[in-house]
């Protein structure tokens, strides 16, 4: 039988290496959330579990899936099936298709928190090292607690029991959830990081240590404090670990969240608020926005709220706040590449590429921005042609939609003229990442050329990538490879493509894909 990989809900058939490959899908996967292309044979660009769900083969409650890697076709259908609407794609270079997996030894490995089940006892449980933690728990977490003349010295205590406890059951260790606690009241202060402690036990010795502060409940100043400053890689947050802050609010806050909120998610953090004691009717008349939860939290779905009626008698309430801290895959607000990158792409124009080509040069890129979240606080897309001279098709802030990104592409016309690669080169770093350089996105330039540059490539290209810019170089049928090298970024060999056909261009589409989100984890985000 073939030993199994754990899946995410955002595996997808691009993700795999093998032929045949077994794989264990998680449960309680949002639905919403899943992207799959075609019915029966799916786009390798679809989620393998989402594709599993829509074929019937596994419920939401997860399991074990077989997944064969086909050639790519033509016209993937767009169905509606189990909870799930497949997408139509016009083409891909590469499908798959899922069965059940026959052997159910799989069953038992790979299983995250958030799904786990009580163990069957065909296996005796290995103790876990202590020092490491849960490691099916990624997590760094500030605790950001309610330190304000509302709670009161009395119930910040049971606040400080209730954390504990939450603190402990998490497994906080090496290799497992860190956490750290801020304090709101008139001003924040962070009481500890993530890095100053990795065992639970100084944890809790902490979190008992801590004295109330008093003054209004400034929640939304210390909310936007804690996502700017809170995880720095110097404060001990991991790269690739979702950022969490779990809010506690004792009734309402004095000031207003809506803008904490909007930090917190440019900042890839994903915001819980547990609220204690809500207002009564009598008292809503006090508080300047009833929607606050709403505004602060990641997402308004109900998964980022939780309510306890009061401060007294919370046991039970832990452990499904663990739970809901521990569902690394319900993060939507973490950084990803797939939602933290802008891509601009330098289309060559030049009269040797001839309309047909350059319909399939619009294709490739089209097939490249798909990959993507496209959103106001997503990932970003621009395109400039290029001849002697330059033309911004449309530009990152252009579009906060993947919709209307692939729309923008497919009217793209075709200038046919010179090639002036270097001086496009310029062009595009200058007026197109110039104004997005402050923002919180990775950038990268993927240059599409079929021939020899009139002008300098390699200076532009240098002034590029100290610009913070990547650039991937993709050559067609007479571009030189040398041009392509001096062109593309360190390490040259994973960032230069070249294929002698245009139609060879969608071959490479996942790889593109691939080297972006590499690039993206190694950089220091």
């Amino acid at each position: 039988s073939l030993a199994s990989t754990a899946a995410t809900c955002f595996t997808r058939g691009l993700d795999l290496r093998k032929e045949t490959e077994d794989v264990l899908c998680p449960a309680n996967c949002p639905l919403w959330q899943f992207y799959v292309f075609g019915d029966g044979v799916y786009a390798s660009l679809s989620s393998i579990c989402g594709a599993a769900i829509h074929r019937g083969v596994i419920t939401n409650a997860g399991g074990a899936v077989r997944v064969q890697t086909l050639p790519g076709q033509e016209n993937y259908p767009a169905v509606n099936a189990n909870g799930i609407q497949s997408q139509a794609l016009t083409r891909w270079a590469s499908s798959f298709s899922v069965t059940r997996a026959k052997n159910t030894a799989l069953e038992a490995v790979g299983r995250s928190v958030s799904t786990a089940r009580p163990s069957t006892g065909k296996r005796p449980k290995k103790l876990t090292d202590k020092k490491a933690g849960n490691k099916d728990c990624k997590a760094d977490i500030a605790f950001l607690i309610d330190g304000s003349y509302n709670i009161g010295q009395r119930r910040f205590n049971l606040q400080k029991n209730f954390v504990g406890k939450v603190a402990v059951m998490l497994g906080i260790g090496t290799e497992g959830p860190h956490v750290g606690v801020v304090q709101a009241s008139e001003h924040p202060k962070i009481e500890f990081y993530l890095k100053n402690f990795t065992a639970a036990k100084e944890v809790l010795f902490a979190i008992k240590e801590l004295g109330f502060r008093g003054g209004n409940s400034n929640t939304g100043k210390a909310l936007k404090h804690t996502a700017q400053k809170f995880f720095s890689l110097e404060n001990g947050a991991r790269k690739g670990i979702p950022k969490i802050i779990v809010v506690f609010l004792d009734g309402w806050p004095s000031d207003d969240l809506e803008e904490a909120g909007i930090v917190a998610r440019e900042f890839g953090v994903n915001v819980f608020i547990v609220s204690v004691a809500k207002p009564t009717t009598d008292e809503l008349g006090m508080v300047q926005d009833i929607g606050f939860v709403d505004k602060a939290v990641c997402r308004n779905n109900g998964f980022f709220s939780y309510q306890m009626p009061t401060w007294f008698g919370t046991t039970k309430y832990v452990k499904p706040l663990v739970q809901k801290l521990c569902s690394h895959e319900q993060m939507l607000c973490s950084k990803t590449c797939y939602n933290s990158v802008n891509i601009g792409f330098l289309i060559d124009g030049s009269s040797s590429v001839g309309d047909s080509n350059f319909r399939l040069m619009l294709e490739f890129i089209s097939n490249v921005a798909k990959a993507f979240e496209v959103s106001d606080i997503g990932s970003k897309m621009a395109a400039v042609q290029f001849t002697y001279d330059q033309r911004t098709e449309f530009s990152f802030t252009d579009y906060t939609s993947k919709e209307e990104v692939l729309s923008a592409i497919r009217n793209i016309r075709y200038m046919s003229g010179g090639t002036a690669t270097g001086d496009a080169i310029s062009f595009t770093t200058r007026n197109v990442f110039g104004p997005v350089k402050e923002g919180p996105n990775k950038n990268f330039l993927v240059v599409l050329t079929d021939g020899q540059s009139y002008d300098d490539v390699r200076g532009p290209a240098a002034a590029a990538q100290k610009a913070g810019i990547t650039v991937f170089s993709v050559g067609v049928a007479w571009a030189p490879l040398d041009d392509l090298k001096d062109m593309a970024s360190e390490p040259r060999e994973s960032h230069t493509f070249f294929t002698r056909e245009f139609t060879g261009l969608e071959l490479m589409v996942p790889d593109i894909i691939r080297g972006i989100c590499k690039d993206f984890l190694d950089s220091k985000q």
